[in-house]
């Protein structure tokens, strides 16, 4: 991976996602939406993950992604999920919220709040998910200044990955995407994608065109096809993303389970109680407790 920034630099998190970029192969990287579900994530063994805002707006405001949701909330909830986790994340900063400076501030916040990169993108305020239609984007200038606003917080001192992204191909075709995707990079941008391309010949052309690491996003039912990470990797991308599946597989248990809470039975297939004690941490406080137990209190006594 080539940046313009010295890795000295860098937060430790963006410095674990920096040389995680350099290793050979494809990064599979799972979309989180709170401490629990980032947990899960790393327990399952991927060194990466993404807070999504798609699943943030989703499961804190119980609201789509069209904008609704604020700098503040976004920070918040990262803040919660980069403390749940020892890998890096990387937080959606949507369109930077608001001019240049607030996308100075934004990229600063989330390097506050522990994130090893934030992604800034050119859609117009506000925004919408990139899979839905009504989408609108700035200017090519503007979108440039948003990248350059953003690689300048990082060298400045908030020392986390900027990963630009340009909704262009669904509102002014792939090769405008192509311009302002190598525009982003040659801004200083470390990682690139390019949303919504809706053929396996697109992706072709994106891994061929980009000179920066590449994110390749596989939304289920979205407008771009579902391809095997491997493939993935033979086109040239690095990451492959999954933005909704995990808040999509916890909305599909919850509603089984309360399907069978109204027809009077007990779910099937939950976690023993144990299990779900250890999953959430219980054992591990516990564990660690232990070494403050004053004299006489484990006995009831004081």
């Amino acid at each position: 991976m080539t940046t313009a920034h010295d890795a000295k630099q860098l937060t430790p998190a963006a410095t674990k996602l920096s040389e995680l970029l350099k290793k050979p192969g494809i990064v599979v990287m799972p979309c989180c939406f709170d401490g629990m579900s980032a947990k899960l994530v790393q327990t399952a063994g991927f060194p990466l993950t993404f807070m999504s805002g798609f699943a943030v707006s989703a499961a804190r405001l119980g609201a789509p992604d069209t904008g609704l949701i604020s700098y503040g909330e976004m920070v918040d909830q990262g803040r919660n999920i980069c403390s749940a986790v020892s890998i890096p994340v990387i937080g959606d900063g949507d369109t930077g919220y608001g001019n240049a400076m607030n996308v100075k501030r934004t990229v600063s916040g989330y390097g506050q709040a522990g994130f090893a990169a934030v992604m800034i993108e050119d859609q117009v305020a506000p925004k919408r998910c990139g899979h839905t239609r009504g989408k609108a984007v700035v200017d090519r200038a503007t979108a440039v200044t948003r990248i350059k606003a953003a690689t300048n917080a990082r060298d400045e001192g908030a020392g986390i990955l900027i990963l630009a992204r340009t909704d262009a191909r669904a509102t002014h075709g792939l090769q405008e995407a192509l311009w302002r995707a190598q525009a982003f990079a040659d801004m200083g941008a470390d990682i690139v994608f390019v949303e919504s391309p809706v053929a396996e010949a697109e992706l072709e052309q994106i891994g061929k065109c980009v000179s920066v690491p590449l994110l390749a996003n596989m939304l289920e039912d979205g407008d771009t096809p579902i391809l095997p990470p491997a493939r993935l990797e033979a086109l040239g991308f690095k990451i492959a993303a999954y933005p909704v599946t995990l808040i999509n597989a916890a909305i599909v248990a919850m509603q089984s389970a309360l399907v069978s809470l109204q027809a009077g039975k007990t779910p099937q297939g939950l976690m023993s109680f144990a299990q779900l004690r250890k999953t959430v941490g219980f054992d591990e406080y516990d564990a660690a407790s232990v070494a403050y137990v004053e004299p006489g209190q484990a006995n009831g006594t004081s």
